[in-house]
């Protein structure tokens, strides 16, 4: 199982997590790209430093939300989703190629990620946004008892999916992230690092109720935004080697 991190997300002097603390631990680094965090200077030193690490660069395109830093919905049109999410990789992509790198995936941010995992209509605009992008590239989404549905969807349009599991977030019974508005939405370090050791070793989490479920993730998404963040990273390393 790799690892991944939201990364790249400050904007002009307003400073976003521990980028350099991190990069070290991780393989794959979500830059974020200027929809909802980043800027050209942020993601060209981002895409730097990952490259310093040999980490794995995918795009993490969002709303056009950088008030809300992504996080909230928006009625967008089909074609209004495809033209800003192949218009935010193609920037990432661009700046990559100018330091000699190649995108490997997109992760889509906040509440676009969450509507495409609660909404097709959603999802299969970004599906066709990566399948129309000008060369393959993978999409990375999350890991849920749908994943059989979700693939069979990626397969008609000729994508390849990498799907994620959570280290520091709670799941309901249907699989799903219990909102972060909801109480024990985030686990504590305890938790998480005992959800961590169950997803390596068992490829299981213990949801909110209490029941197991079966998750069947490539890649887990992990978060260094503060110093105690990026020290639970470091344990989580230590459960998840490098391969």
């Amino acid at each position: 199982m790799l690892l991944n991190c939201d990364l790249g997300e400050s904007y002009g002097s307003w400073s976003m997590g521990m980028d350099a603390e991190v990069m070290p631990h991780i393989d794959q680094a979500n830059i974020a790209c200027g929809f909802h965090g980043g800027d050209p200077l942020t993601m060209q030193r981002t895409l730097k430093l990952a490259a310093q690490h040999g980490v794995t660069i995918g795009a993490h395109p969002a709303y056009p939300d950088l008030v809300g830093f992504g996080r909230r919905s928006m009625k967008l049109s089909r074609e209004e989703t495809i033209a800003a999410v192949q218009y935010q990789v193609s920037a990432i992509d661009g700046m990559a190629a100018c330091q000699g790198l190649e995108l490997a995936y997109v992760k889509p941010h906040g509440a676009l990620y969450n509507d495409m995992m609660k909404d097709a209509m959603v999802r299969s605009a970004i599906m066709q946004a990566v399948a129309g992008f000008r060369r393959p590239i993978t999409l990375m989404l999350q890991a849920t008892p749908d994943w059989q549905t979700h693939s069979e969807e990626a397969k008609g349009l000729g994508i390849s999916l990498s799907f994620e599991a959570f280290a520091d977030r709670c799941y309901d019974d249907q699989g799903r992230l219990v909102a972060r508005t909801e109480p024990g939405a985030v686990h504590n370090r305890e938790k998480m690092l005992e959800q961590v050791k169950n997803l390596v070793e068992l490829q299981q989490v213990v949801t909110a109720s209490g029941s197991v479920l079966s998750v069947n993730a490539d890649t887990l998404c992990v978060h260094g935004d503060n110093l105690e963040g990026v020290r639970a990273i470091e344990a989580i390393r230590q459960l998840v080697p490098r391969h």
